[in-house]
Formats: C-alpha cells, structure tokens, sequence
C-alpha cells in the first residue's frame, strides 16, 4: 500500500490527537475504550441529542465535556477529529457538517447509505483538506493485513476463489434498527460488508455481480448471496444473513496453495497455511486488540498529515459500497431517502 501525499493540514506531531465522539451508544463506548487503550489520542467530548445520555456516558467514561447538540462538538475547538457512530442515514450529512467546521472525520462502516453520499463525504474532506477515513476496523487488524500481504506476495500462488459467510441472528422486530429500512436496516450494509470487504481486499473488484436472497417483512435484507468473478478470472461467493446462527468460515483458494481464516470475518483467530497439496499447514496468530488498531491507525495518518488511511482508502470505500448497493438494488431493496429509482 502506498502513503497517499500529504495534506495541507498541520500534522498532529506535539500532543495526542484528541476525540469528539458524535453520538454515545455502545459503539461509542467500545471506541473510547479502546482510544483510551491505544497510544497517541485522548476523547475530549461527547455529543448526543439527548443531554443527559450524553453528560451520562461523559461521567461513566471520564471524558471532559458532554453536548447536548452536535452543533456544539463542531465548533469545539479542541477536538481534532470526529467519530461518527450514529445510524446510517445521518453519516453523510453530519460527516459533511463536521469536515466543514475544519474536523476531520472516521465514520462507522458503511460510510454511507449510498454510493452518492460516501462519494460527497470524500469530496468534503478534500475540498476541505481534511482527513476522513471509514471505521472499517477489520482493514486495520494486524491478521487480515498479514493474510492480504501473503496472497498478494504470492504464497498460495495466484488466487483463484475464495468464500466467506457471515451470519449473525437477531430476532425479528419490525422497529429493531437492522429490519428498519427508514434507519438503513438490512444484512448486507450491516454484516455483509466485512465478508465483501475481505474478498475486495484479496481478489480485486468484480466484473459483475450475481445476487440472490431474501427479504423481511419490512423490505429490508435479511439474507443475501453475492458470487462475482474478477477482471483477472478468480471467483468471490459470499454470504451474509441476519436471522441465523453457524460459524464463520472464510476460504481463499490459489494455485499452489490456500489459506483458511479460522474465527469471525470480522475478527479473525488465526489463520492456516497450505501449500501444495499438504494436508498440515501453517497455523499463524498476530496481536488481536479490536478497535484499538483502528484508533492507533488514525494517530498514525494524522501525525504524518494525511488526506487517508492506505489500510483504508477512500477509492476502496467507494468500490466496496458499489458493490453493496448494486446487491441490494437488484434485490429491490430501496431505503426512503433514495430519490432515484433504482438502477441495477
């Protein structure tokens, strides 16, 4: 990956970045936590519509000040970047509000609800010449860089396929947030993007996608299907599904070898080498400490003054959510605050 150029921006060298977390629910939470674990940030303030959810969390975590309003996080002057963990229909606009107060900006995955918009947060961040980066914490953990490095380096030779299946069960509920469409519900934008997200990394983008599934009651995506083929003829099957249970299991083939990704495709174990047609492999670990990685990314960039993250890149974001969107509009799926119609 290379170090894309400098920013004009004045790189965080002499202090430690500092926090704005824009909204204060569990996801919050884990990130402070894990701010608080990393080296080179600190949270400095939390903001939430309701004031005293946000004064709570404040107290419960240790941090200095607590907004009843994102308005005023904006115009703190003492926060250097914003962590964006409301629900998917706000990222753009509030990532868009924050950039253009002079923040720089880390916004939960999906970016976006759309291409459109994480394409109008990026356009943002460079016309304000700001960092801004997708809180795609698995790009960040050490285990998937080092599989992405060794199929790249070319240890199971030239890879031809991979599968990968993320399921994760909830029960239905009309007005739980993930079968909510007018709050960005479905599978795919929720759980499907780390298993798309790690066939992008080691197989490249598709040529075209074949898509099947299955809709809840409420419209939303509840278990998708996506196979693509890639410009150099290796082949992505990946699954996603929000009403069942069963482990994880991520393979990708080449022709000399493969590696199987033992654990969550969002956060793997381990993973196993095999090369030739051996039948004991490579068992490799690394260093698992969740959103830290992610947190410690961003001191990285934003000390060397950077416009984005080379785990995480802007263009990558982008490709990943085209894919996503074509899924699911060839499902029919289509969230309210969509003005087009769908085209597949």
């Amino acid at each position: 990956m290379s170090e894309p150029s400098s920013t004009a921006y004045p790189p965080i060298t002499d202090r430690p970045v500092r926090w704005g977390l824009l909204a204060a629910g569990r996801i919050a939470r884990a990130f402070a936590a894990a701010v608080a674990d990393a080296e080179g940030g600190e949270v400095v303030a939390v903001a939430a519509r309701d004031a005293g959810r946000a004064q709570e969390f404040a107290r419960d975590l240790g941090v200095p000040r607590a907004y009843g309003g994102y308005e005023e996080l904006y115009a703190d002057p003492e926060v250097d970047v914003v962590y964006i963990s409301s629900t998917h229909p706000f990222h753009a606009d509030q990532a868009v509000a924050a950039l253009q107060a002079g923040k720089h900006v880390v916004v939960e995955k999906p970016t976006a609800l759309t291409v459109r918009d994480t394409e109008r947060i990026f356009e943002a961040a460079r016309a304000a010449g700001r960092f801004a980066m997708e809180a795609m914490w698995t790009r960040c953990l050490p285990l998937v860089q080092d599989v992405v490095g060794r199929v790249r380096d070319g240890q199971i030779g030239t890879p031809r396929s991979l599968a990968a299946a993320f399921t994760v069960p909830f029960d239905y509920d009309e007005d739980h947030r993930l079968f909510d469409l007018a709050n960005g519900g479905g599978a795919l934008l929720d759980i499907g993007i780390y298993p798309v997200t790690l066939a992008h990394l080691l197989l490249g983008h598709p040529t075209h996608v074949q898509v099947i599934g299955s809709t809840a009651p409420t419209g939303a995506d509840d278990l998708v299907g996506l196979q693509w083929m890639t410009p150099e003829g290796a082949v992505a099957q990946v699954l996603c599904d929000s009403r069942s249970s069963g482990a994880s299991r991520t393979v990708v083939r080449g022709t000399t070898g493969w590696i199987e990704v033992h654990g969550p495709v969002n956060d793997p174990e381990s993973f196993t080498v095999y090369r030739g047609r051996e039948s004991e492999g490579e068992l490799v670990g690394g260093e698992r400490r969740g959103l830290v990685h992610e947190a410690e990314e961003v001191h990285r960039c934003l000390r060397a003054g950077l416009p984005e993250s080379p785990a995480v890149p802007h263009a990558d974001t982008v490709a990943i959510m085209t894919i996503l969107e074509s899924a699911r509009r060839e499902l029919g799926v289509r969230y309210p605050q969509e003005e087009e119609p769908l085209h597949t």
